[in-house]
C-alpha cells in the first residue's frame, strides 16, 4: 500500500493536518505532489541509490518529498533544523546528496549550508520548491524503485553517523516495507487511524509512522513542537485514535495541574506508542491509571538492528519491561568480553539483535559499522544498550553502555538514579552522570531543574539524595546535586548527556 491508493479512492482525506494552522494535506495532493517532485529529482540528475537531502521544520513537505524519495529508489537524508550550521553543512556534505530541498522557514540556513557542500549541484528553497513542483509533468515515473530514509543519529553520544539500510528491490507500490509490515498489525493502523504526532519528523519514529499511517490511509495530525497541555487539547479535538511519545512527555503532563488534565477528554485514544527512552515504572503506571491499559511500548533504534515490543497487559505483569523480540533474535552478552557465551537471565550485559544478514551500515564509517557488529557473529548488531532478559524473554533496559558510573569499582546506572527522581514534586526535570574523584574515580552527581515553587539550595539537595538512598541502593545514590535552569534536550526529549558531561569533564 501506498499514498496513490487512497488517493485513488478518497483524493479529498486528509492525509496530514497540521496542527497549529489546520493547513491540510490530502491523499490526493500527496500522490499528485510526490509524482511531480519525483520527476523533478529524476530530471535533476538523481538514480536509484542516490540521495536527496531536506532542511524543514514539520511542514507539508515533509511527506511529499518523503513518499517522492519512496516511489523513485532514492534515499531521503532529513537534516535536524535545531543543529549547528556547522553540523547541518557536515551532515549535507557527508551524505553525498546533490539536491537540497528546504521549507520556506528554513531556506536561508539551507543556501547558507549548501555553500558549504560541493557536492550540491541543485537547491530547490522555499517557493523554489512549491514552483518546480508545479511546473513539473504529473506523469508518474515509468519505473518506481522503492526507495528509504538515510537518517543521522541525533548525537546524543557523540558526532551525527548517518544509517544507510540496504534498498530492498520492489516497486513503490507492491508489498515490502519492513515498517509497514511489522507496525501496521502491531497496532492496528489503517483508514479510520488518526495519529497524533507531537515530535520532530527528522527523526526516526515520527517520520516513519507517518509513513505507515499514509501507506495505509490514516491522518497523521502534526504538532510543530511539543506542549503538553496543547496535546491533549489535539486528542480531544482531532479525536485522535493513536499517538506516539516519549517518557520525557508522559512526565510534562502529569505534572500539570490536576484541573487542566481532567480538562481534556482522550477517551478517543486506542493506543497509545512510547519509545525513545526507557520509562520509568512510576511513570506508565501513572499513565495507564489515566488513560487506561493503551500504553505500548517499542524498543528499537534509527540503525533498526531490531525490535521489542509489549502490550499493557504484558506490561502490567512483567512491569518495566521493553517487552520480547519482534525483530530479530535477543542475546545479552558481557560487555566486556562479548565473545564469551552469553549471559544467564537476570544477569545485566551488552543486548545484541540477530538478523539474517546486518541490516545497516555507518556511511562512510566502516570501523563504526564493525564495532556495532558482534566480535564472532557478522550479523548480530547493538546500539550500546545494557539490560537484561527475564525467564520469559522479556528485555528491561538498565542504560546504554556509554553512561555508565564506574565509582570505586562498582557499575552504576544512571538511569535508575533518574527514574527514582523524575516523579519527585520538587523535580521539573532531571539528569544523573558521574563526574571526576580523585578517591572514587567518579561518583554520582545528579543535574535537576526545579519544579516551579520549590526551593534549590542545600536544603533541596538534602532532601532529594535522602528520597534516592530510600528507594535504591545508598552506593547509587547521588553525592551532590547540582541545580540548573535547563537540561540539554533534543526537541524529541532525548537527553543530550555527552553536552552535560563535558560541562563538568
Amino acid at each position: 500500500m501506498y499514498p496513490g491508493t487512497f488517493a485513488a479512492k478518497n483524493p479529498d482525506k486528509p492525509a496530514l493536518v497540521m496542527a497549529d494552522t489546520g493547513e491540510t494535506l490530502t491523499y490526493g495532493e500527496l500522490e499528485a505532489r510526490s509524482v511531480r517532485l519525483a520527476r523533478v529529482l529524476r530530471e535533476a540528475g538523481l538514480e536509484k541509490g542516490d540521495s536527496v537531502a531536506l532542511l524543514s521544520e514539520n511542514d507539508p513537505l515533509y511527506l511529499v518529498a518523503y513518499w517522492a524519495a519512496l516511489r523513485s529508489g532514492l534515499y531521503l537524508v532529513a537534516i535536524n533544523f535545531h543543529l549547528t550550521a556547522d553540523e547541518q553543512a557536515y551532515i549535507l556534505d557527508d551524505c553525498g546528496a546533490t539536491v537540497l530541498l528546504s521549507s520556506t522557514g528554513q531556506a536561508g540556513r539551507a543556501a547558507a549550508i549548501a555553500d558549504r557542500a560541493p557536492g550540491v549541484r541543485t537547491r530547490l528553497l522555499g517557493a523554489e520548491v512549491d514552483r518546480s513542483i508545479d511546473e513539473s509533468s504529473g506523469a508518474p515515473l515509468g519505473d518506481q524503485p522503492a526507495g528509504a530514509d538515510m537518517l543521522y543519529s541525533s548525537g546524543t553520544t557523540g558526532f551525527p553517523k548517518a544509517v544507510r539500510p540496504p534498498l530492498r528491490d520492489h516497486q513503490v507500490d507492491e508489498p515490502g516495507s519492513m515498517y509497514v509490515a511489522l507496525f501496521q498489525p502491531m497496532f492496528g493502523f489503517g483508514e479510520d487511524t488518526v495519529y497524533l504526532s507531537p515530535a520532530p519528523m527528522y527523526h526516526a519514529a515520527p517520520l516513519r509512522f507517518s509513513m505507515v499511517i499514509t501507506a495505509t490511509g490514516g491522518t497523521v495530525v502534526a504538532m510543530r513542537r511539543f506542549d503538553a497541555e496543547q496535546a491533549l487539547a489535539l486528542v480531544e479535538q482531532h479525536r485522535a485514535t493513536h499517538s506516539q511519545w516519549v517518557p520525557t512527555m508522559f512526565v510534562r503532563m502529569l505534572k500539570l495541574p490536576d484541573d487542566v488534565r481532567r480538562k481534556y477528554d482522550v477517551s478517543s485514544l486506542e493506543v497509545a506508542i512510547h519509545a525513545a527512552a526507557p520509562c520509568p515504572v512510576e511513570v506508565k503506571q501513572q499513565m495507564i491509571e489515566w488513560w487506561g491499559p493503551i500504553l505500548f511500548e517499542y524498543y528499537a533504534a534509527t540503525e533498526a538492528v531490531g525490535l521489542t515490543w509489549i502490550t499493557p497487559q504484558d506490561w502490567l505483569a512483567h512491569p518495566g519491561s521493553v517487552g520480547t523480540a519482534a525483530l530479530g533474535v535477543l542475546h545479552v552478552v558481557d560487555q566486556d568480553h562479548p565473545d564469551q557465551p552469553e549471559l544467564p537471565v537476570g544477569e545485566d550485559g551488552l543486548v545484541y539483535f540477530e538478523r539474517d544478514v546486518m541490516p545497516f551500515a555507518y556511511h562512510h564509517d566502516p570501523a563504526k559499522t564493525r564495532q556495532a557488529q558482534h566480535p564472532r557473529h557478522d550479523n548480530w548488531a547493538t546500539t550500546g544498550d545494557i539490560g537484561h532478559v527475564d525467564e520469559d524473554g522479556y528485555l528491561y533496559l538498565t542504560d546504554r553502555r556509554a553512561f555508565m558510573v564506574i565509582s570505586g569499582g562498582a557499575n552504576i546506572y544512571p538511569q535508575e538514579v533518574e527514574n527514582a527522581l523524575t516523579l519527585h514534586p520538587a523535580v521539573y526535570d532531571v539528569a544523573v552522570i558521574g563526574v571526576p574523584d580523585a578517591d572514587m574515580g567518579e561518583v554520582v552527581k545528579a543535574v535537576v531543574v526545579a519544579a516551579e515553587g520549590a526551593e534549590p539550595g542545600p536544603a533541596l539537595e538534602r532532601e532529594l539524595i535522602e528520597h534516592v538512598r530510600a528507594r535504591i541502593a545508598h552506593v547509587k545514590a547521588p553525592r551532590s546535586v547540582d541545580f540548573v535552569d535547563e537540561l540539554p534536550r533534543t526537541p524529541t526529549g532525548k537527553l543530550v548527556k555527552r553536552k552535560l558531561r563535558e560541562r563538568y569533564r
